[in-house]
């Protein structure tokens, strides 16, 4: 415990910034500190810890074992120090000149984002929004730097040291324009196959998916002759070709111009979640916006 009394709160501070930067620049930026009082401040908890906490690697710093240990109970104490000082904080979102930064991707953008926008402004009509496209991979760092607030992601992607909460479900159905000369009602497994497809394939350059491993299972295979990294691509090039898709139902729905078709076969569809990092878990804000985005979806 004295050695506990002599630690200043400013150093877990610097510590937890540092662990998530890796960097001691950065870590100054977060802090509106110069790089050379971060520094002090690293050689201080060195000594305090007895250990070098952070050793030069080929991009960057690296954290020692010791480090690892402390980053994730020093973050969620830190995390109960700053919730503890907040409470009794009240969130007007009528005042609130919060920038929100979210993790979408264009469905995401268009099926989640979208449809909370306009009502969104009008409840809170001086905070901002910024739309990054993150992969799953990255989404815990830049929670943990405080650069991403809330990230939209399938149910496969959701990673277990987040909070999360289920929006909706989502299933696939086949997409084709309103005329087009070979899809009209219910349509067969052997027509399904001989339609040209397109499909999404985020990483680039993919020509199968799920439907793919459903017809493999029955011995068949579709014509896919287009695949495309985005979503709403697809959704132009269905609109203007005789080209078909399966898509998810909610990104399609009310496009006047295109026809949703129930497909012959049955595929598998996803959950759609939104997570966030326990630092924002408690903050009032984050709270009424977490709220906002479930009911308007």
């Amino acid at each position: 415990m004295s050695n506990f009394g002599r630690l200043d709160l400013n150093l877990l501070l610097t510590l937890d910034v540092l662990l998530a930067e890796q960097n001691v620049t950065r870590a100054a930026q977060r802090r509106h500190l110069s790089q050379p009082s971060v520094s002090v401040q690293l050689a201080k908890l060195r000594e305090f810890f007895d250990d070098p906490l952070l050793l030069p690697g080929p991009r960057g710093m690296r954290p020692t074992a010791r480090a690892d240990e402390l980053r994730e109970p020093l973050r969620q104490a830190l995390a109960a120090l700053e919730n503890a000082v907040a409470t009794g904080e009240t969130f007007d979102p009528s005042t609130a000149k919060n920038t929100w930064k979210l993790g979408a991707a264009d469905y995401g953008e268009s099926t989640i984002v979208l449809p909370a926008l306009q009502a969104l402004r009008v409840a809170a009509p001086s905070a901002r929004l910024a739309i990054f496209e993150t992969s799953p991979a990255r989404i815990i760092r830049k929670m943990e730097q405080g650069t991403l607030d809330l990230a939209f992601h399938t149910g496969e992607a959701v990673m277990n040291s987040l909070h999360s909460r289920l929006l909706f479900a989502e299933r696939y159905v086949l997409v084709s324009r309103k005329q087009h000369p070979q899809v009209k009602g219910e349509i067969s497994l052997s027509d399904f196959c001989t339609l040209e497809h397109v499909i999404v394939s985020p990483d680039g350059g993919g020509f199968s998916g799920n439907t793919d491993i459903a017809l493999a299972a029955m011995g068949l295979s579709r014509r896919v002759v287009m695949s495309v990294p985005h979503f709403l691509f697809v959704v132009q090039v269905l609109m203007t070709t005789d080209l078909v898709s399966m898509l998810p139902e909610r990104l399609v729905r009310g496009n006047s111009a295109l026809q949703m078709t129930e497909p012959p076969l049955d595929v598998p569809g996803f959950e759609m979640y939104m997570v966030w990092h326990e630092r924002a878990h408690r903050d009032p804000s984050h709270q009424w916006l977490r709220e906002f985005i479930v009911d308007a979806v």
